[in-house]
């Protein structure tokens, strides 16, 4: 519970209170506590989620107690993934932390190539997202169903760049000096189910819910009935973790529920070889996703609801001259190269050798800079995952 103190305190204290508070009031109470204006520390959930995770490691006996003050603030503290993760255990990283570290040319190679395409992804595709992303959405009363849904859609790809890439260069860093961090992202948007979609996406996180919630609840080795249970708490708490309000809390809350009806219809996963259905279970998928994906970024339940409604009640046309023509033509010249590189590494990894060239693949780092380069949005801020 210590551990958990200043997430508490920083993070959730005037959720609580505000929610407190409304509910008196619905009764006819009148009581507020005095609200906190501290600004929250960068990177607190994360930091916590690595201290929390290490004693419950030692407490359970998977590892011994650290007794290098030092070497347990480096763990906790480890700055490529201190502010958006992945989120390290003590296995991982702790023997790595004491190892003796000379210079690996190979592991330095794949260090910047990871350095480079998170760079790639998060400054050309990302970011120029986020210029559409936030002018509809902080103005969607005036936009139509149809510029609402290419808005969400371009969330849904904003946030798996933005995070993507920033694990991409924490991890790029982390291998340039040596150590070896998990990797936090596998293709998301081709999973063929819910349960599929979080084996891809943000993987430390679920590792570490899976290992601190999930299995001590009971995990699938009950009742059906408890097994579900146990789904919606680990994702209630998924939630609760992303953010202090009721937009996050129903984003892990759908997340969870999905998954309890995947898991008693059979449909957690797809191992058939007919491209037709796991074309649809992909397709269906991603508009589950991307409707999550809308409560996630809206401020405010109501507005998600009402975006949500907007894109059935009244589709319409988009409007899509909030980008130049110019804009549109490097935006989709990086969600193609992004499709492309997902698409290969999914299924053609084994094929299209001529990428393994020397040649051709230099070719591709000098272009990919020069996008960058030319095409980044070196002005669209932080990154998203900064705040939680």
């Amino acid at each position: 519970m210590l551990g958990l103190l200043p997430l508490l305190v920083f993070k959730y204290y005037n959720f609580i209170n505000e929610s407190l508070t409304s509910l008196l009031q619905v009764s006819g109470l009148k009581f507020e506590l005095p609200g906190l204006n501290w600004a929250i520390p960068v990177g607190i959930s994360f930091f916590t989620f690595q201290a929390v995770g290490y004693m419950l490691d030692v407490y359970h006996g998977r590892i011994k107690a650290e007794k290098n003050l030092l070497d347990y603030v480096l763990f906790v503290s480890f700055f490529p993934q201190v502010t958006s993760g992945p989120i390290s255990t003590a296995e991982d990283l702790m023997p790595q932390i004491k190892a003796t570290h000379t210079f690996d040319y190979e592991q330095g190679k794949q260090g910047l190539k990871q350095l480079l395409w998170g760079m790639f992804i998060k400054l050309v595709i990302a970011d120029r997202l986020g210029l559409f992303v936030d002018t509809v959405y902080a103005n969607y009363i005036h936009y139509i169903g149809a510029t609402c849904f290419v808005a969400s859609v371009f969330y849904t790809l904003q946030i798996y760049c933005d995070f993507a890439g920033y694990s991409l260069m924490a991890i790029g860093i982390a291998r340039t000096l040596g150590f070896n961090l998990i990797d936090n992202f596998r293709r998301p948007y081709l999973a063929t189910s819910i349960t599929d979609f979080w084996k891809r996406w943000h993987i430390s996180l679920t590792r570490w819910l899976t290992r601190q919630v999930y299995i001590p609840l009971g995990g699938s080795r009950c009742s059906k009935p408890r097994t579900y249970w146990n789904i919606f708490v680990t994702f209630l708490v998924s939630g609760i973790w992303h953010g202090a309000n009721w937009t996050f809390i129903v984003w892990g809350v759908m997340h969870g529920v999905l998954q309890i009806i995947e898991k008693a219809l059979g449909w957690q996963k797809y191992e058939g070889k007919n491209w037709a259905v796991k074309t649809v279970r992909i397709c269906v998928t991603f508009l589950l996703v991307n409707f999550a994906w809308v409560f996630f970024r809206m401020p405010n339940i109501s507005d998600a609801f009402a975006v949500i409604g907007k894109m059935i009640v009244a589709p319409g046309v988009p409007k899509l001259a909030l980008l130049q023509g110019s804009e549109w033509f490097m935006l989709l010249t990086g969600i193609l190269l992004l499709a492309f590189k997902d698409l290969r590494d999914e299924w053609f990894s084994n094929r299209l050798k001529v990428l393994q060239r020397p040649l051709v693949r230099w070719a591709v780092y000098v272009v990919l800079f020069c996008m960058i380069l030319n095409f980044g949005v070196f002005s669209g801020g932080s990154f998203i995952y900064v705040s939680f």
